[in-house]
């Protein structure tokens, strides 16, 4: 049975009020990567925030791509300042579960990025991802330049066409302007390395991107 939650994203009235700082200590250094984790991103690399359900999996999905400098998990995209989990999980703070993903443009295109997004999860489910149910696991694509959000926005349109071959349905991917980008916990950062067996919600598809996508 799923979880019940709120199916719609609250109102500024409605959202919790959260607070003007970090609640919580965070580690320095990637776990895996061994990277800053709340580095500015450096000179020539750039930087991409996705939104795919649980954040345990989809952390280590993109770690695990050539040329991406560090990941981190957070929260994006709500109206609650400085989230908890456990606030985020009311369905009351407005943030989806989101990645946050510095890269080497050199070695690694944003585009590429963008198909791992979408060819990992399923696209078309609303405010779910397989047994995850709730506006925390909506799936989100939030540029950070102009380049970017015009990459997005063409490989939905490349993409939809064979989601819809396939019996899918529509793309509800949200696609906006980067929004501020709260840092989780430290027990959700790089879960999966530190828990090997842990949970993997994401469903995907199995449809690829068109060769000419």
């Amino acid at each position: 049975m799923f979880n019940r939650k709120p199916s719609a994203l609250p109102t500024a009235a409605e959202a919790l009020p959260g607070r003007e700082t970090r609640p919580f200590p965070l580690a320095e250094r990637h776990l895996v990567l061994d990277a800053p984790l709340e580095a500015a991103v450096p000179e020539g690399y750039q930087e991409a925030i996705f939104g795919l359900g649980c954040f345990w999996g989809a952390e280590e999905v993109f770690w695990k791509v050539p040329g991406v400098y560090s990941t981190s998990v957070g929260y994006a995209g709500g109206i609650t300042p400085h989230p908890t989990y456990e606030e985020v999980c009311t369905g009351r703070t407005g943030h989806t579960e989101a990645v946050r993903v510095v890269y080497d443009p050199e070695q690694v295109s944003y585009a590429d990025l963008v198909k791992v997004f979408f060819e990992v999860h399923d696209p078309t489910q609303g405010m779910r991802q397989g047994n995850d149910v709730g506006t925390q696991y909506r799936s989100a694509v939030y540029w950070t330049t102009p380049e970017q959000e015009a990459v997005a926005r063409k490989l939905i349109e490349a993409y939809q066409p064979a989601l819809t071959a396939a019996g899918y349905g529509d793309i509800t991917t949200e696609v906006a302007p980067a929004p501020t980008y709260y840092y989780a916990e430290d027990v959700h950062q790089q879960y999966l390395y530190k828990v090997p067996n842990g949970y993997r919600c994401h469903a995907a598809t199995g449809v690829p991107f068109p060769e000419t996508a």
